[in-house]
């Protein structure tokens, strides 16, 4: 079985434009990515980067795309994303309300840019558990500003618990997030703190510090950590600490882009994602519970000759990332 994550950039200026385009087929971003999907080949994918709407009409047209092209998914789930979501508050301090930096998280309108999971495995829907509405000023050891509004939400897109069945009976249980980026801030360094006490979350929930039961195996942690353990800016302890934790595995998954990367760090080929003036960066991660048997991982980022390599970069600064799990 494999499992992935993939920011497909499926996002817009307004609400359901993204919608409107996947409808029309004339984006090639959009397409491009419906190619990436396919080539991809998965059996559960966790989307990043897409927006939501209530009736889940987006990810359902971009199924529809993917069911055209040869790879449908049956199953398909978005839960609403904290982006966006209106405080009344004026967070970033200016004296203007209603500006996307006053919402619960970056967003010009409520759900630009959330998570959605699609499945060739049933979905338990009636298992799920959302941990999105934790308090920043909740979270144990937290690196929240002083000054930060108490009704500030630790989860930017989300954290969820989404237990897909598995064909024995059992379940596997996906433990996904989408963190902010630790950057677009001042020298109180707001997002950089945030980020970090994002994937912190799963390092007190393993460890049973907060309000709810720890998962039980097994388990994926997956998703867009938005910070890279070695380079770029933010606070590395909590993705460290999570890359390294007794209870899970970290494969290491690799491209094959060939890509060198003198001024930096860390490894070229554990990168996920291409930034304009910084480079390559490791931003996205997928962690199995110690218990699962991989057989094997990767990135989707082949040699610039492949012609994939072209569809890819039209689709998404990102690339997706994947592992193998064997009975």
């Amino acid at each position: 079985m494999r499992i992935a994550t993939y920011n497909i950039d499926l996002w817009a200026k307004g609400p359901g434009l993204a919608l409107q385009s996947l409808q029309r087929g004339d984006n090639p971003a959009q397409l491009a990515a419906v190619q990436a999907i396919v080539a991809l080949d998965v059996d559960v994918l966790l989307l990043t980067g897409i927006d939501y709407d209530l009736q889940g009409a987006t990810l359902a047209a971009l199924e529809s795309r993917l069911a055209q092209a040869g790879a449908p998914y049956p199953h398909r789930l978005a839960l609403r994303p904290n982006t966006g979501v209106a405080t009344g508050l004026d967070l970033n301090g200016n004296g203007v309300l209603g500006e996307p930096r006053d919402a619960q998280a970056y967003g010009r309108w409520a759900g630009e840019g959330g998570m959605a999971i699609l499945s060739r495995l049933p979905i338990d829907t009636e298992n799920i558990r959302d941990f999105s509405g934790l308090l920043w000023a909740d979270l144990p050891e937290n690196l929240r500003p002083a000054d930060t509004a108490a009704s500030q939400l630790l989860s930017t897109s989300g954290h969820y618990e989404v237990p897909v069945v598995l064909p024995d009976g059992r379940s596997l249980r996906l433990l996904a997030y989408y963190a902010s980026p630790p950057i677009f801030d001042g020298p109180e360094d707001r997002n950089g703190r945030r980020n970090h006490d994002e994937t912190s979350f799963w390092l007190r929930l393993l460890a049973g510090d907060l309000a709810f039961k720890a998962p039980e195996p097994p388990f994926v942690i997956l998703g867009q950590s938005n910070l890279d353990p070695a380079d770029g800016e933010g606070r590395r302890q909590a993705i460290t600490a999570l890359l390294h934790h007794p209870g899970l595995q970290d494969p290491k998954p690799r491209g094959n882009s060939g890509r060198t990367e003198p001024n930096q760090t860390g490894d070229p080929a554990l990168d996920t994602a291409l930034y304009p003036k910084i480079g390559g960066l490791r931003v996205e991660v997928i962690l199995p519970s110690a218990d699962l048997h991989v057989s094997g991982s990767g990135v989707l980022w082949p040699p610039d000759q492949d012609p994939l390599a072209a569809t890819l970069a039209t689709a998404s600064r990102h690339r997706p990332i994947w592992i193998d799990l064997a009975p």
